[in-house]
């Protein structure tokens, strides 16, 4: 994934990590390196050919974010919402490619079709560059600080923690990062004029400042099983180290990062819920979307007032017939004590959302 870095924000990256490359992968910052001198190549030709039209482009819907922990359903939600003609999302292709993907991404198909992988290392779903992706990945590869940069170096104590509320960034880097994140989102708009629906377990931290940016947003907030997410995650963060990082990773210290993230997620998502005007938050199980998709995203489009449901719906009955096949990974059984640490640290969200303490 760091192949998509801007050369400034690889370089960043490098620097503040003193380099700590494992041996095995020496070659991978030169490889990068020249990906990034592409990237600055191609963001010159985009802006020969556009100017700065895509920077003033107007957002003239308010975005619909899907929130939550990772592993709850976000992926599912985002790809439901996506079937709908009425709705835009940005692709893996702009995520990952956010610097030119104006002008490049009507050829990724054909020239990039053998670096993305056919799924997802951790949990098997389909990728591919015209799928929906999560937009925290292209304030990665735009230089923005993000605590995914932790993926690169995963030996290393977690990176930009403060970037999760980015309430205790310096007021210049704060004002830096709304403005590239709003210039992405005005150039996937130059590109798509439909209502975007923007999906990234981070901006469950976020809420105060996206309703700045956009105070008529509406949140789509699903929750899962936290013992289930609590090993769904160990497994993400596993396969993303071993995958994209540029250490071989150790694990040290991951199972209680995971778990006092997971605690931070809803104590912060119940401190700022208050904020979201009326009927624009709404929340579902992923239990319950699973078990009745149709009714579920039906309650989906009424409560958030998304528009005529029936319009989308054969397309989602079809994507979900093709599902069916589809096996949820399995995870090894908790340990009493990680039941017991779950429990402990979760006990508002399981009661809040009906799934007790056991």
């Amino acid at each position: 994934m760091w192949q998509g870095c801007s050369l400034p924000a690889l370089l960043r990256l490098l620097w503040r990590n003193g380099l700590a490359v494992y041996p095995g992968y020496a070659y991978m910052p030169f490889v990068m390196a020249t990906a990034g001198l592409i990237h600055l190549l191609g963001q010159a030709l985009e802006n020969v050919r556009y100017g700065d039209r895509p920077k003033r482009t107007t957002i003239r819907h308010p975005p619909v974010f899907i929130i939550g922990h990772w592993r709850t359903g976000t992926t599912l939600l985002h790809e439901f919402l996506s079937l709908d003609p009425q709705f835009s999302s940005p692709s893996t292709y702009a995520c990952l490619c956010p610097h030119h993907f104006l002008i490049s991404e009507p050829f990724a198909d054909q020239l990039f079709w053998w670096m993305l992988p056919s799924r997802r290392p951790m949990d098997n779903m389909k990728t591919g560059w015209n799928r929906p992706q999560e937009d925290e990945f292209a304030l990665c590869m735009l230089g923005q600080p993000s605590p995914y940069l932790t993926i690169a170096f995963p030996n290393h104590p977690p990176q930009d923690q403060q970037a999760f509320t980015l309430e205790q960034l310096p007021t210049r880097a704060r004002e830096e990062w709304k403005r590239t994140f709003v210039t992405f989102l005005r150039r996937l708009t130059f590109r798509d004029p439909r209502r975007l629906v923007l999906k990234s377990p981070t901006h469950t931290w976020r809420i105060p400042l996206l309703l700045e940016l956009f105070p008529k947003a509406r949140f789509l907030h699903i929750v899962r099983n936290p013992y289930q997410v609590y090993l769904s995650t160990l497994k993400l963060w596993t396969a993303l180290y071993q995958t994209h990082g540029l250490q071989r990773p150790t694990g040290q210290g991951l199972e209680e990062n995971v778990l006092a993230r997971l605690a931070d997620c809803y104590a912060r998502l119940e401190a700022t819920r208050s904020l979201v005007p009326p009927g624009h938050l709404y929340e579902l199980r992923y239990e319950d979307l699973i078990a009745r998709p149709i009714e579920e995203m039906r309650a989906v489009y009424e409560r958030l007032e998304l528009g005529d449901f029936e319009a989308v719906r054969p397309r989602l009955e079809a994507y979900w017939a093709e599902q069916q096949g589809y096996q949820t990974n399995p995870y090894p059984a908790l340990s009493n004590e990680q039941r017991q640490r779950i429990t402990q640290a979760c006990r508002s969200v399981l009661q809040r959302y009906g799934y007790g303490e056991a």
